[in-house]
């Protein structure tokens, strides 16, 4: 029975990037800072390799990127309010940094959406004005952040009893577990 819960997460997650408006689309994301603050956004599901790792898009210049490079543990956090389902991954994150697979994805970025990569400011930057974002002609700081999971936790609400399992990678393998609710 557990196989059914973790090929469901599976499910999900594939949906998230191939269904417009799936709510696994947007995931939370969460890292911590330098001072130990836990730190919380709102990301796009991008990619979801045959191994669960997930990937999404970013700014070389966020915020998140020293954080994960100082503390390559995050979270994410789905959401489906119609199946009322939760499903929490704790992953190990690593920046892609080969110019060829960046260049690749690139591409692909739809053109309305590449200005998200080629602002003059890097994010959090002071402006006076939302008016006075400038954008580069021929430099971008695109970059693809991938989220290794070591362990996915499903949470299903529902009457009479939630059902609550964890995964855990382990050498590659997952294995499941019930767990109170």
């Amino acid at each position: 029975m557990l196989d059914q819960y973790f090929d469901e997460v599976k499910k999900e997650f594939s949906l998230g990037i191939n269904k417009k408006g799936h709510p696994f689309r947007y995931v939370t994301l969460g890292t911590v800072d330098a001072g130990g603050i836990p730190q919380l956004r709102t990301v796009v599901l991008r990619q979801v390799q045959d191994d669960l790792s997930l990937r999404i898009y970013t700014d070389s210049r966020s915020s998140k990127i020293a954080q994960l490079l100082q503390n390559p543990t995050a979270s994410l956090l789905f959401y489906h309010p119609k199946k009322l389902l939760q499903v929490k991954v704790t992953a190990t994150a690593s920046i892609i940094t080969d110019p060829t697979e960046l260049a690749k994805y690139y591409t692909g970025v739809q053109p309305n959406s590449k200005k998200d990569y080629t602002t003059a400011q890097p994010p959090g930057a002071t402006l006076s004005n939302p008016d006075e974002v400038s954008y580069l002609e021929a430099t971008h700081f695109f970059t693809i952040i991938a989220f290794a999971p070591t362990q996915i936790e499903y949470l299903q609400l529902k009457r009479p009893n939630h059902i609550r399992a964890s995964f855990t990678k382990t050498n590659d393998e997952w294995e499941g577990r019930f767990i109170n609710p």
